[in-house]
């Protein structure tokens, strides 16, 4: 419990106290965001905010995850593991295709940042990459980091992705872990359209993946091969890094609220996306975070929707996608479609949690 209560406290004073050195930074050099001239009106006045504000979230979380782990090898805890530095890693990575193309945006001119294929091969390189590492290290009892099957609280037995084994297998899990890390980063890229909602909604998510892997780690199979027991190798770890996760988005939140100072920039929106998918995998709840986060599984199907919808019909579903943007140009002012999406996803993560919890009693024999 301790190392997570690091975690917390250090990345949200990191993040709170190296985001003011980034604002002065960008804005005394005279760099900042450029707003798409179809979005609301009312953004214009966003012109020149500093972004790339992601750079004080990634620290945050990485000083943070350090901290912690050699917090506890200093009083003989364990320390760092495998399943740590592959989510930290698939963070980082992500976050880097982000910085990259915020660098491109902001230093290079380049309104659009990296092209489409570029991305597509970043992110498909990262997957793969992912995918590979999370079958590999096995610990005493057998467990690595991910599992082939697919998982709603925990893995589902008749539902293995590489089901037949081999390299068909192989490819079928890759894939399915490439839709997941896709999906996840542009989903939270998508939300990050409005002042506090991407770092707002990424804290309430944050927050309760610390609740469901510290209750893995405190009924882990690898301690006591009990009914309801988890089947998840380093649970503690994860919650770190979710702890650090939530702490280094609060503490990113007190600069980037209505009216932000500073925006996370790609830098931020795809490297939490990372955080989220690689959550969800090692702790063998994939589905359970399409409950969890679906404040950003609404954000991202808007724009699927709109752009299917314009194009086979020629009519838009929306006024504007993603769909914050569609109560905008309705009429409501933007802290007031942040709070309600917040409202959204604590209501969402609420939600999960009681799915989460309710299956072990049920499968633990717990009675209240």
């Amino acid at each position: 419990m301790t190392q997570i209560i690091i975690a917390g406290v250090v990345s949200f004073l990191v993040s709170i106290f190296t985001t003011p050195l980034l604002i002065k930074y960008f804005s005394a050099e005279g760099i900042g965001q450029e707003i798409r001239e179809d979005g609301p009106r009312s953004h214009m006045r966003k012109r020149g905010t500093p972004t790339m504000g992601g750079i004080a979230i990634l620290l945050g979380i990485t000083v943070a995850y350090l901290a912690a782990g050699f917090w506890s090898m200093a009083v003989g805890r364990g320390g760092f593991t495998a399943s740590g530095w592959i989510i930290l890693g698939l963070t980082l990575a992500l976050g880097g295709v982000g910085f990259a193309d915020d660098f491109i945006k902001l230093f290079k001119g380049r309104n659009l940042g990296l092209n489409k294929t570029a991305k597509l091969v970043s992110q498909l390189v990262i997957a793969l990459v992912f995918g590979f590492l999370i079958l590999q290290f096995p610990n005493e009892n057998g467990q690595t980091p991910g599992s082939t099957m697919l998982s709603f609280v925990r893995d589902i037995p008749t539902l293995d992705l590489a089901v037949g084994g081999g390299i068909i297998g192989t490819i079928i899990f890759l894939v399915f872990i490439y839709l997941i890390i896709a999906a996840w980063s542009n989903a939270v890229n998508l939300t990050d359209g409005l002042d506090g909602l991407a770092a707002g909604s990424t804290t309430l998510v944050m927050g309760a993946y610390t609740l469901i892997t510290f209750w893995q780690f405190r009924n882990s199979c690898s301690v006591a091969a009990e009914p309801g027991c988890y089947n998840v190798r380093d649970p503690l770890d994860l919650a770190v890094l979710a702890a650090a996760g939530m702490g280094a988005c609060a503490g990113f939140l007190w600069w980037n609220a209505s009216p932000a100072k500073i925006f996370m920039g790609d830098t931020g929106s795809l490297a939490l996306g990372g955080l989220v998918a690689g959550l969800s995998v090692a702790s063998h709840t994939e589905l359970l975070m399409v409950i969890i986060g679906a404040l950003f599984v609404m954000e991202a199907a808007s724009v699927v929707i709109q752009v299917t919808a314009f194009k086979t019909t020629g009519k838009r579903v929306f006024r504007m996608a993603p769909f914050h943007h569609h109560f905008e140009n309705g009429g409501w002012a933007e802290t007031t479609v942040v709070i309600r999406f917040w409202l959204i996803t604590g209501i969402a993560a609420a939600i999960g949690l009681a799915i989460f919890y309710a299956e072990w009693f049920t499968t633990s024999g717990v009675t209240l």
